[in-house]
């Protein structure tokens, strides 16, 4: 791939023809520092063993999707800061898509997907590694209409758009280092006016929403708002009460 803006914005980008998971794969890496600094990044449009939230596992064709993982060395120093990066990427990944698709509603799902008409273009799984975080994304692509795995997801190629994959890093890189940079510098969600933007992002607040909960439970209410530590505060009827993890299975908007 020809990504001249990306490899700017990223301090090394590498790019695999094909590879199980890119998560797992830069993880390998994550001891040397040397060769593999902060916003690192391993690329392929070719991942035969992605996984997501909950361990969910899935394939891909060829060329269909892209699977970035970005290397995060420099975090906040309070764990709770840290918390945020998932959703930071959210927000870096929503106006890196909405950049070429405006004109479509383009939104943040709590916790981790990017919706484009209500329907998924992209996944993230944030995870430990070491000292660092790596932080992983599929985005839908070149995916047919027929290649989309449930009715629920689309793709660029689906609403007959061609992305500019160099763009699209360019804007996600920059930008989910700008974000952490603020974060990192105030220690702070709120301060860092990230909790606002994640806010401003986030298409599940105001809706009706089933959470599948880590337990096995179903919590069925209305999304409220995000708390200053990036929970969940949904309304069940009889209470508020705050979800740190879980699927969000539906989500109607208000």
């Amino acid at each position: 791939m020809d990504l001249p803006h990306a490899r700017s914005a990223a301090a090394r980008l590498t790019v695999l023809p094909e590879c199980g998971s890119t998560n797992a794969e830069l993880r390998m890496h994550e001891s040397d520092a040397v060769a593999w600094p902060h916003l690192s990044v391993l690329l392929t449009d070719s991942q035969t063993a992605g996984r997501g939230r909950l361990d969910r596992r899935w394939t891909t064709p060829p060329g269909a999707a892209l699977a970035i993982s970005v290397l995060l060395r420099e975090l906040p120093g309070a764990v709770d800061a840290r918390g945020w990066i998932p959703l930071a990427a959210g927000v870096a990944m929503t106006d890196a898509v909405a950049a070429q698709l405006p004109e479509h509603r383009v939104g943040l799902k709590w916790p981790n997907d990017v919706l484009v008409d209500g329907r998924k273009i992209c996944g993230i799984l944030a995870e430990v590694a070491g000292e660092s975080i790596i932080v992983g994304t599929g985005v839908n692509t070149a995916m047919t209409a027929d290649e989309l795995p449930v009715p629920t997801a689309t793709s660029f190629a689906a609403l007959g758009v061609e992305v500019d994959v160099d763009r699209l890093l360019a804007d996600y890189l920059s930008r989910i280092d700008a974000i952490a940079r603020e974060l990192i510098r105030t220690e702070d969600a709120v301060m860092s006016k990230l909790h606002e933007q994640v806010t401003a992002h986030c298409l599940t607040l105001g809706a009706d929403v089933d959470v599948s909960l880590p337990d096995g439970s179903l919590l069925h209410g209305r999304a409220r708002r995000l708390d200053a530590d990036g929970r969940l505060i949904v309304d069940d009827g009889t209470q508020e009460r705050a979800v740190a993890s879980g699927d969000v299975v539906h989500a109607r908007l208000a």
